[in-house]
């Protein structure tokens, strides 16, 4: 073969290399990918790579030896027993004994053509690992690795080089060139890898970040921003391996990544929510709970009913009318106890308040006290409004401040630059709160118009907040009436039916109540009896 067929030749298989160095993605492939394709390059038996760490030490990543079928580190499996070696003793002498240290040290390419020839090198674990396998090391190629700021970031180290009748050389200046050029390659490589590795680890943490922010901001939605996420990731890998309606659903690691960062932000919105309104946990609360505003306002009526009867007893001599006197106030005070009890038993909101307990309210709203010599309405119109609430603890009002943590969701992620693979994320996120008939808010999609995953993360987040047990209006539902209620959503095309069906086949509430609920909310589950299935 010509020198310059040759030539051309290694040209080529660098170029290739070169090119599959920038399209891996996995950094564990991508070291592997260097330390082969130089082998293949300067025809060497064996090689390591080496990453340089932080603390100072050189780590062994990747090693491999073709004659010997020796392979650990990599895509292997099997870890690199070594220690990593240091750059500096204690004493904080730079490490010159050890070539591949020297190599970083000294920022250059040490070409070596026989080990057991070669001075001022300890070559003696080499030795002994000849000595153990029956193996010769002889020529040894040692390359830096530099970034685009010129730091040195990992060494390529060559083995062997081999003639075509499997003898050993030295390394030439053709293959030392060749592989310097393709350490060059390899580190531009490895770098972008790892920003790119950095920057979504940063993306990542911050979206956390916000999530934890948010469940820290309420003591009662504590933990909701990271359990929704394990729901929404188990429902739709259980879609994701699925067939029938669900065989055209396939995700890909970047699919994953897209609606797992989706499901950290379902809630971002909720961050410009007032924590008076998010954490109101009684009717009256509002910086504190206004019932015992109220209930000084009962102790004030008893006062004067008890300063009422002392004045009476005083001015009348008649026993009898002392007594009766007294009947009547003591008639008094105890319904005053129990109209008290009836208003703290309202103001702690719950599922359902009749029409004749809001009248009640209303007719004891109307008893009056006195303020400055002024008779006043026991209950003040804004009270009232608020102890008449039918559910829950939130006036309409206060509701429409929840329900548009929604709209500031949507309008926070809509305004970010997320890259292509993340192009999604305002869409699954801002989606959970649609419905299938096309009731749901804020843009009253139907469950055409949503995508599987927002179809996915509704959900998810129904199913999460009805077992929560840090909720200030309600206690967390056992299993079995969670599943109910998610049933007859299901029925009424509130939630995606097929969705509902998978969830219970897949047994994917059970997974979640073993991890995340009470042991007295898990009661036993007949699902042929659940509506939707």
């Amino acid at each position: 073969m010509s020198h310059s067929r040759h030539l051309l030749e290694q040209i080529e298989k660098l170029t290739e290399i070169g090119t599959a160095l920038s399209a891996e993605r996995d950094t564990e492939r991508l070291l592997e990918t260097i330390l082969l394709g130089a082998k293949r390059l300067t025809h060497a038996d064996g090689g390591t790579l080496y990453s340089v760490q932080e603390d100072g030490t050189v780590k062994m990543e990747i090693v491999r030896t073709d004659s010997l079928n020796f392979a650990m580190g990599g895509t292997t499996g099997k870890a690199i027993p070594f220690a990593p070696i240091p750059l500096y003793d204690a004493a904080g002498q730079p490490n010159h004994h050890m070539v591949v240290t020297h190599a970083v040290l000294n920022d250059r390419t040490i070409n070596i053509p026989d080990a057991y020839d070669a001075d001022g090198f300890d070559f003696s674990g080499t030795k002994s690992f000849d000595a153990s396998t029956g193996y010769r090391s002889t020529s040894f190629l040692t390359v830096p690795m530099k970034d685009h700021e010129g730091e040195i970031i990992g060494v390529l180290q060559l083995l062997n080089a081999q003639e075509e009748n499997g003898g050993i050389i030295p390394f030439d200046d053709a293959a030392q060139k060749l592989a310097e050029s393709l350490a060059s390659q390899a580190a531009i490589a490895l770098t972008n890898r790892r920003l790119i590795d950095d920057l979504k680890n940063l993306l990542e943490s911050l979206i956390q970040l916000i999530a934890t922010a948010i469940d820290e901001k309420s003591p009662y939605t504590g933990g909701h921003c990271k359990r929704v996420p394990e729901l929404t990731m188990a429902l739709a890998e259980a879609a994701h391996h699925a067939e029938g309606q669900f065989k055209a659903f396939r995700m890909s690691e970047d699919d994953r990544y897209e609606l797992r960062m989706a499901a950290w932000l379902h809630d971002c919105g909720k961050i410009t929510t007032p924590e008076a309104v998010v954490d109101k946990a009684t009717k009256l609360e509002t910086i504190y709970d206004r019932i015992e505003v109220v209930a000084t306002r009962f102790e004030l009526l008893k006062r004067d009913a008890e300063i009422t009867l002392l004045r009476r007893q005083l001015e009348c001599a008649d026993e009898a009318q002392r007594l009766t006197a007294r009947q009547q106030y003591e008639r008094h005070a105890d319904e005053l106890e129990a109209e008290l009890d009836f208003l703290r038993r309202c103001n702690s909101g719950g599922e359902f308040m009749s029409e004749a307990e809001q009248e009640r309210v209303r007719q004891i709203g109307r008893r009056c006290w006195q303020q400055g010599g002024q008779q006043r309405p026991l209950l003040s119109d804004d009270e009232l409004y608020n102890l008449t609430i039918q559910k829950g603890t939130l006036t309409p009002e206060e509701r429409e401040v929840i329900n548009n943590h929604i709209v500031a969701t949507i309008k926070m992620l809509e305004a970010l630059p997320f890259p292509k693979n993340l192009r999604h994320v305002p869409e699954f996120a801002g989606g959970h709160h649609e419905k299938m008939d096309g009731s749901g808010y804020p843009r009253g999609l139907t469950g055409e118009q949503m995508s599987l995953q927002a179809r996915i993360m509704a959900i998810a987040d129904i199913f999460e907040a009805l077992t929560a047990k840090d909720r200030p209006y309600k206690e967390g539902k056992k299993l079995s009436e969670a599943l109910r209620i998610l049933g007859l959503m299901s029925e009424e095309h509130h939630i995606d039916p097929d969705l509902f069906r998978l969830f219970i086949q897949a047994r994917i509430y059970q997974q979640y109540a073993d991890s995340y609920l009470a042991p007295e909310q898990i009661d036993p589950i007949d699902i042929n009896t659940l509506p939707g299935i």
